[in-house]
């Protein structure tokens, strides 16, 4: 038996429950997978099921404006996606009259479509034999297979890649997502349950106990750090925001007022009366941590009630504003 027929087996009797699952659109698989890209399930079933409500069609996306897309993605992070879904959906709109194209090649042309994203339109929504290498596939092969090359070196992507769609069969649909489900369930990557794994009599790694040697992904970059000292200015259910830079980092959404740098106490007094905020009573503050891709955030946040008053460059957020994790927890 190849190990591709025992994982199919598997998934046949294991696989999750997903909203976008078995509806063999398009749509729904570009949206999850986009979704899906560094967000775990759980946390992407409810920001999906609000997003398709809202957005149920490519058209839709294409016509929605960016503040309302981005208040949908709101909490989710990585918010670059969400403009990529946008942009992609107006491309295709444009395009190809809003319908998908079929072929690999034509769906990596979109923007915010690469390889996996391709391979997992193709393959679930069209049944074409293309594989959907990400993460999950990486660690399952190298520990299949005891492969101690760097899996973030795209000639090993690209390795993996061709070898599976030799292997692709008839259900390759079925497949890629077989390896979604045993990514994510069962070969973790840091307590791999093998003793539940369907591969597991076909695994090197398993066979010499050296599954936490795999995968190898070469030198870590450490991620910058840096400090800010944040207010969270409250007046009864309302705070005040300001929107961001255009540019960098959450560029175009909203930010609590901030400063670069822990103040200290006098110094957080003249950078109200600075912004124009007249604190009612004392303010507390608290300690806030918020990890990006490549930066940390170590937040003092400054808590205070305020009268409500027009500070320049601000406003008193109302719901509709997309106010990034980072800044919510800041107000928990």
């Amino acid at each position: 038996m190849e190990f591709t027929d025992a994982l199919l087996k598997w998934y046949d009797e294991h696989k999750r429950t997903l909203p976008w699952r078995g509806t063999g659109d398009a749509y729904a698989v570009l949206v999850s997978e986009i979704m899906l890209q560094q967000t775990r399930a759980a946390a992407v079933i409810p920001y999906y099921g609000r997003f398709m409500a809202e957005l149920p069609t490519v058209f839709r996306l294409a016509a929605c404006d960016e503040e309302k897309l981005l208040k949908l993605w709101e909490g989710l992070g990585y918010y670059s996606r969400a403009r990529n879904l946008k942009k992609c959906a107006e491309a295709m709109v444009r395009e190809y009259g809003g319908r998908f194209p079929k072929s690999v090649e034509e769906l990596k042309r979109l923007p915010g479509i690469g390889p996996y994203t391709a391979g997992a339109i193709a393959s679930i929504a069209f049944g074409e034999p293309e594989p959907a290498v990400d993460g999950n596939v990486l660690r399952v092969m190298a520990r299949l297979f005891e492969d101690g090359d760097d899996v973030t070196d795209q000639k090993v992507r690209d390795r993996w890649t061709g070898f599976l769609r030799d292997r692709m069969g008839d259900r390759p649909g079925d497949l890629n997502q077989s390896f979604m489900d045993l990514g994510s369930l069962v070969c973790l990557p840091k307590a791999p349950l093998c003793e539940s794994c369907p591969l597991a009599s076909f695994c090197g790694a398993k066979e010499h106990g050296a599954q936490a040697d795999y995968p190898n992904r070469g030198e870590k970059k450490r991620k910058r750090e840096e400090s800010l000292t944040v207010f969270a200015v409250r007046d009864g259910d309302s705070f005040l925001i300001r929107h961001r830079s255009e540019a960098g980092l959450l560029s175009g959404l909203y930010e609590l007022p901030n400063r670069p740098g822990h103040l200290s106490q006098d110094e957080i007094g003249q950078a109200l009366t600075e912004l124009g905020v007249r604190p009612l009573g004392s303010w507390e503050i608290v300690s806030r941590k918020h990890v990006f891709t490549h930066v940390i955030w170590h937040m003092q946040v400054v808590r205070l009630n305020a009268a409500r008053v027009e500070v320049p460059g601000c406003l008193w957020y109302t719901g509709a504003e997309p106010l990034p994790e980072a800044f919510l927890k800041c107000l928990r």
